[in-house]
């Protein structure tokens, strides 16, 4: 019997948009518990996040989870959301005026229930955290990077089964970061993170260096992030003329 395959598998992805390509025959296989996607911008990390999560169809390859078509296991019969993913800048997934409203959204995605035990969910969940003042905070009041903050927490609280981030540690202040990396490490779910912030991937079981869409190198964060480092510190130098 042919064991069926677990994970993610990007089988032969083309990516085009407008003139160019974004990936051209890609192949991964995505197994592991923490994945980080590193490389300059524009080196594909986001799209690769995007044909995960389904904001965009290649042109060409599919993308599998389990062996089957992703979008088909969008809703397992758990009832549990195969993926969730934070983008880069929060104004893009923040839709509700207070903070106490939009994780009121995501608690009802993963336990159902009425209004009123959403908002007791919310409530208790702050606390635990010791947010309890942030319900009733308007977003627009917030900092960027506490309005990053509340996306990473509505994705704990809709619990999907695979965590995509875009750039978390962007908008946020170093002990913000540890606290994000703290969190991460402690999270159940599968998590795949598109990054330029090297340190707290650097204990991942793999990181994946793209470069023009391709796999520069494929390995642990202990290697493939040291060799990243000294590759852009030798092309800034030599672009200096040093």
């Amino acid at each position: 019997m042919t064991a069926i395959p677990s994970g993610w598998q990007l089988q032969d992805i083309h990516l085009r948009r407008g003139a160019g390509d974004v990936f051209r025959g890609l192949n991964l296989q995505l197994d592991e518990p923490r994945i980080a996607l590193i490389g300059h911008n524009g080196a594909g990390k986001s799209s690769l996040l995007r044909l995960l999560i389904g904001l965009e169809e290649p042109s060409q390859g599919q993308v599998l989870w389990a062996g089957q078509r992703a979008h088909h296991a969008q809703t397992p019969t758990t009832g549990q959301r195969l993926a969730g993913l934070m983008f880069q800048n929060p104004d893009d997934q923040i839709i509700f005026p207070t903070v106490q409203e939009e994780l009121q959204l995501s608690w009802q995605s993963a336990h159902g229930g009425d209004r009123k035990a959403a908002q007791a969910g919310v409530l208790e969940f702050l606390q635990q955290r010791g947010l309890r003042a942030w319900a009733s905070r308007a977003v627009g009041s917030l900092s960027q990077g506490e309005r990053q903050w509340v996306c990473w927490l509505a994705m704990l609280l809709a619990a999907p089964r695979v965590l995509l981030l875009d750039e978390p540690y962007a908008s946020l202040d170093l002990p913000g970061q540890l606290r994000l990396a703290a969190d991460i490490k402690l999270s159940r779910q599968q998590v795949v993170i598109a990054t330029h912030v090297l340190w707290p991937v650097l204990d991942f079981p793999r990181v994946i260096w793209l470069e023009h869409g391709r796999v520069r190198a494929d390995g642990p964060g202990r290697e493939v992030c040291p060799a990243y480092d000294v590759d852009a510190r030798a092309a800034f130098h030599a672009a200096r003329g040093e």
